[in-house]
């Protein structure tokens, strides 16, 4: 396995001697973003999403959330966990939980996990992996988590360790492309295609800008609007695959309000597609996960603008 990944992006988790720890990614694999705390929390899921809720293990210590991508459209996100996990284990780390898509909870599992905001870290809600490790320190208990999923053409993997001191700088080397310098926040993905049908069918969360919601309703505007047209064609010429839109807010009030609304205008912009555009209604669902993925800062205006939103996105079906 380690040989067909081809073994060169390394990243290096500094740890107490004894206890070191070196994680190696496949070639191409390049930093999108980190976040680090000197003393952090974070809850891993340590069990599939089910009736309103998943189990945790709380785990306190340094933090570290690193993203990466890696540009191979030749890995399965199966290969790139399987290869990540092995290297864990040997390392002396036991898992705790793993699971897939459909068996993590998919759709729930996957946007009441904590995960690093796109662009930096893409989750394809038809294929990704989760796994949670634990391994005993003198110091106390070390946890890694490893979110692993892909785009049409590249692979995405995070991960969360806690317990593990932090490392003096990132120790990143890559295959054909240097190290961002540092102090520099990591070049943006490219952002996803405008044509809605061309979103779709490469697996990409599509947002509607389009859309018109006036201040404080849920009710979609009314009118004509060309990515609701562009939905309707592309699912009758794709009988076969199932919609999900996803309503979003920014973080102005709670989180039960926000997860309220954001789920009302996804239903509201649903039945205007059935209503108006003819879609089936078994194969579009609606959803809503509040301020828990956002797309830009809400600290101004113009961020939290932008995080209100409804996305559409093939998933794995009903």
């Amino acid at each position: 396995m380690k040989a067909a990944l081809a073994l060169a992006g390394l990243l290096a988790l500094a740890a107490p001697a004894g206890w070191a720890l070196t994680l190696s990614l496949p070639t191409k694999a390049e930093l999108r973003a980190e976040k680090t705390s000197v003393l952090g929390s974070y809850r891993f899921p340590v069990g599939p999403w089910k009736d309103g809720g998943f189990k945790t293990q709380r785990a306190e210590g340094p933090l570290l959330i690193r993203a990466w991508r890696i540009d191979r459209r030749d890995l399965t996100t199966l290969q790139v966990m399987a290869d990540l996990r092995s290297q864990l284990e040997t390392a002396g780390f036991t898992p705790l939980y793993e699971c897939d898509t459909r068996a993590c909870g998919g759709f729930d599992f996957r946007y009441h996990l904590q995960v690093l905001p796109e662009p930096q870290m893409h989750v394809d809600l038809g294929d990704f992996r989760y796994l949670v490790l634990r391994r005993q320190a003198d110091t106390g208990p070390q946890y890694v988590g490893l979110l692993v999923s892909r785009s049409v053409d590249s692979r995405f993997v995070e991960v969360v360790r806690v317990g593990l001191p932090l490392p003096a700088a990132a120790k990143v080397t890559a295959a054909t492309q240097s190290p961002p310098a540092p102090g520099t926040a990591p070049a943006a993905i490219p952002a996803p295609p405008q044509d809605v049908a061309a979103g779709l069918a490469a697996g990409i969360a599509v947002p509607l800008d389009d859309l018109d919601f006036p201040s404080g309703s849920s009710d979609l505007a009314p009118g004509a609007y060309n990515s609701l047209a562009e939905i309707a064609a592309y699912m009758k010429a794709h009988p076969d695959q199932h919609v999900t839109l996803v309503g979003h807010t920014d973080t102005t009030g709670g989180l039960d309000p926000n997860l309220a609304l954001s789920k009302k205008r996804a239903e509201s912009v649903r039945d205007r597609l059935i209503k108006d555009y003819g879609v089936d209604p078994k194969e579009i669902a609606a959803a809503g996960v509040g301020y828990l993925a956002p797309r830009a800062s809400n600290d101004t205006e113009a961020g939290r603008e932008r995080n209100r939103r409804v996305e559409a996105m093939v998933d794995s079906g009903q």
